[in-house]
């Protein structure tokens, strides 16, 4: 994990805000993964897109995990997506378990399971674990920030055209 709470920088107002709940089942997981996508795609990042691809890998982890080691029978989980206004994405799932809280380690070689929280700290730039706000529960976060702009291309030096022949001196000022 690489932070245990939200960042303490001053985060910028969220400009486009996407929210639902959605059954705790792996059916509901898939459609949130799906709908972060296409919510991704309708804000300009296109689906092919790292932005897109970053957070729809992060989007599947976090439902996936809310579905199999959060899941309280008749309750749902929860998924909103923003977009601040310098561009960073954030993603939060929230569940109704309380006392299993995400944990990163390492996997066992041979085993089933472990790694979708090492996906999650490899492609977020920040993610943590809150207690649920509404309730009982946790929320798990991820932000990705923008990637930096590429430099503007330098202007190709001007290239003077040189003549396609040259006249001799004893040439010039003749008319052919």
């Amino acid at each position: 994990m690489k932070s245990a709470t939200p960042p303490q920088r001053r985060t910028p107002r969220p400009t486009r805000t996407f929210a639902m709940r959605f059954t705790s089942t792996p059916r509901g997981a898939r459609l949130a993964r799906r709908l972060v996508s296409h919510r991704l795609d309708a804000w300009g990042h296109p689906y092919a897109s790292p932005a897109n691809e970053t957070l729809t890998l992060i989007a599947a982890e976090l439902t996936a995990n809310a579905v199999r080691h959060g899941h309280v029978p008749g309750r749902d989980f929860h998924l909103s997506l923003t977009e601040s206004e310098d561009g960073t994405l954030r993603i939060e799932v929230s569940d109704t378990r309380t006392e299993r809280r995400p944990v990163a380690g390492t996997p066992a070689p041979d085993g089933e399971s472990g790694r979708g929280l090492l996906l999650v700290d490899a492609l977020a730039d920040d993610w943590g674990v809150l207690p649920r706000p509404t309730g009982p529960g946790k929320t798990v976060w991820a932000e990705s920030a923008p990637p930096p702009e590429p430099p503007a291309p330098a202007s190709p030096p001007r290239r003077t055209r040189e003549p396609a022949f040259t006249l001799r001196s004893d040439q010039a000022g003749r008319g052919t």
